[in-house]
C-alpha cells in the first residue's frame, strides 16, 4: 500500500512535526490539506507543494471548524481517508504554578481538539470505505514529566482516546494508532540546547522528518495495527543511561 490518492488532513500542519508529515505525504501522492491558525505559514507551504495540497484555518477546539476543514477536504479532493491530529501545545509550570485556564486549554487543544477531530472525519471515511487516524502523542504520554501537568495529563488521554477510537471503529476498516515522540528539533523545544538530550540512550534532538516517516509507516505498512503505540525518541522512554555511560 501507499500513499497514492489518499485524502489527508493533518493538524497543526504549518510547521515543525506537521510540516514534516505534510511534505512526505505529498511526495508520496496523497492529497493533503494543511490545516492550522498559522494561516500564513499554512498557504506558504501548500503553495509550495502544488496542486495536492491546500490550507484551511482550523483551531482544533471549533466544532464549526472542524465542519469547515472536512467539507474543503472534500471539496477539493474527495473523502477524507487520513486524519493526523498533530495540533498541539505545551505549557510549561509545577501544579501550583500554572493558572487553571492555561491547564484547560492544553487539554482543549491536545485531547479535545483531537477527539472533535476524529468526530468529524469519521462520516467521510466512512464513505471512503475506511481510514486511518494517526495521533500524535509524546513520549509524555508514557511516563510523567514534572511542571508538564497539563501536557502529561492530555497525551496519556490521547493514548487512551486512541486505543477507545481503535475498538470503536475496526468495524468500519478505520484503523487508529498513536505516535509517541521524544525530543525532536521543533518550535516547540526551540529554548532546549543539547544538554537536554545528552544523557539519552540516542543523544541528539530528532528530526521532525523521523517523525513524518513513522505516521507514513503507519498509514501505508502498519496494516495489521490499531490502537497501537509507535515510539520515535531516542530512546527516552527506555529507562536512564547508567551513570557509568552517562559520564563517560
Amino acid at each position: 500500500m501507499d500513499l497514492r490518492d489518499r485524502v489527508a488532513i493533518v493538524t497543526g500542519g504549518a510547521r515543525g512535526i506537521g510540516a514534516a508529515i505534510v511534505r512526505r505525504f505529498v511526495a508520496g501522492g496523497a492529497r493533503v490539506v494543511v490545516a492550522d491558525v498559522l494561516d500564513e505559514e499554512a498557504r506558504t507551504l501548500a503553495a509550495e507543494l502544488g496542486d495536492r495540497a491546500s490550507s484551511v484555518h482550523l483551531d482544533v477546539t471549533d466544532v464549526d471548524g472542524w465542519r469547515a476543514a472536512v467539507t474543503a477536504a472534500e471539496n477539493a479532493y474527495g473523502p477524507v481517508t487520513v486524519l493526523v491530529n498533530n495540533a498541539g501545545i505545551i505549557v510549561w509550570g509545577a501544579i501550583e504554578q500554572v493558572a487553571p485556564e492555561a491547564f484547560r486549554r492544553v487539554l482543549e487543544v491536545n485531547l479535545y481538539g483531537a477527539w472533535l477531530g476524529i468526530r468529524a472525519t469519521l462520516p467521510s471515511m466512512r464513505r471512503a470505505g475506511g481510514g486511518c487516524v494517526v495521533n500524535i502523542s509524546s513520549t509524555a504520554g508514557l511516563m510523567g514529566y514534572a511542571n508538564l501537568g497539563g501536557y502529561v495529563a492530555s497525551k496519556w488521554g490521547l493514548r487512551g482516546l486512541t486505543k477507545t477510537a481503535a475498538l470503536e471503529l475496526a468495524r468500519d476498516d478505520i484503523r487508529v494508532c498513536s505516535v509517541h515522540p521524544g525530543p525532536i528539533r521543533t518550535p516547540m523545544v526551540a529554548g532546549l540546547d543539547e544538554s537536554t538530550v545528552a544523557d539519552q540512550p540516542i543523544p541528539r534532538f530528532g528530526e521532525p522528518d523521523e517523525v513524518a516517516r513513522m505516521v507514513e509507516f503507519i498509514v501505508t505498512g502498519a496494516t495489521y495495527s490499531t490502537g497501537s503505540e509507535f515510539v520515535v525518541d531516542g530512546g527516552v522512554a527506555t529507562g536512564a543511561v547508567p551513570a557509568a555511560e552517562a559520564d563517560g
